[in-house]
């Protein structure tokens, strides 16, 4: 018979986290999702109001807490550049005050702790696909280091937790993902694409619309995230996970468009500073250690994402 835990999930209301929240409820967990509505909305777990294994708490990580949990998914922070640069400083500290309160918490329950850690760790890369071992070509005070840096420094604190006081961590870089729940405003370009096509508005490209993304549909990522918590002791990651199938843009705006029946037109607009050309993970890690790739190819889950955002209209 399975092992039921009690777990912690920060940003639990939040685009991953509710499908995280839906994932360990399903699995037979019981779990305190922890938001500050900041990005996550109360909508996305509204549905689960009544599950008796769910307790909502109202709290930002900038402020430490103490609860008794023990596994711990720290998933807090604004993860859109929108988002996050509209407050960096609140953005550094919710990851690195966020990694220290939650690091502590772990340590106090002797409780396993997952980061998520982003792709944005390796910057504008100048390797390609991105393997793990690749330390990045980050800006350090550019407008995108508020979120790029403050990862960064979230898992240079996971690891000196890890060696200093045997801590169990597990860190996942986390690529481009995709689906339901996704805020319509979070100037991501999947979203932007489809909320754009739906409402017969231009299709924004930045730059040429030559660079390119791997898009992990939300499904595959959380099956990725479950797996790596439940890894062995000495599999602490970095462990990227999502989608190596690589697109342009312009491969991404048409697809929009089909799928959507929609007569939009396509307009061009300056790259935005420090935008990454190209993005693809190397999974090799993750399919050796976890054996975990994903599923859900581009297409199907662009029809399962744009039926999210039509719901949405009414």
């Amino acid at each position: 018979m399975a092992e039921h835990h009690h777990i912690l999930v920060t940003g639990g209301a939040g685009f991953l986290g509710s499908h995280l929240v839906d994932r360990l409820l399903a699995d037979g967990h019981s779990v305190v999702c922890l938001d500050n509505l900041f990005t996550g909305k109360a909508a996305n777990i509204a549905h689960l109001k009544n599950n008796p294994r769910l307790h909502f708490i109202e709290h930002d990580v900038i402020t430490p807490l103490s609860l008794k949990v023990d596994m711990i998914y720290n998933l807090a922070c604004p993860a859109s550049p929108v988002h996050y640069q509209a407050d960096a400083v609140r953005t550094l500290k919710t990851s690195v005050l966020g990694a220290i309160n939650m690091l502590d918490l772990a340590r106090a329950n002797n409780a396993r702790i997952f980061q998520a850690s982003t792709s944005e760790v390796y910057g504008d890369p100048d390797v390609h696909p991105q393997p793990e071992s690749y330390w990045g070509n980050v800006n350090p005070h550019g407008i995108r280091s508020c979120y790029d840096e403050g990862k960064r420094c979230a898992e240079s604190l996971f690891f000196d937790y890890h060696r200093q006081y045997g801590v169990e961590i597990k860190v996942a870089r986390i690529f481009n993902t995709y689906g339901s729940r996704m805020h319509p405003q979070d100037g991501r370009v999947v979203s932007n694409f489809i909320v754009q096509a739906l409402r017969g508005e231009d299709l924004t490209i930045y730059g040429d619309g030559q660079q390119t993304r791997s898009f992990c549909f939300v499904d595959d990522l959380i099956e990725g995230f479950v797996r790596l918590m439940n890894s062995k002791p000495e599999v602490t990651g970095p462990v990227n996970l999502g989608n190596p199938n690589e697109f342009t843009m312009m491969e991404l705006a048409e697809k929009v468009l089909h799928l959507t029946s929609s007569n939009s037109k396509l307009v061009y607009l300056p790259l935005p500073l420090d935008d990454p050309q190209q993005r693809r993970p190397d999974i090799s890690l993750a399919q050796t250690l976890l054996d975990w790739e994903p599923k859900i190819q581009l297409e199907n889950g662009l029809v399962k994402t744009i039926a999210y955002f039509q719901s949405l209209k009414g």
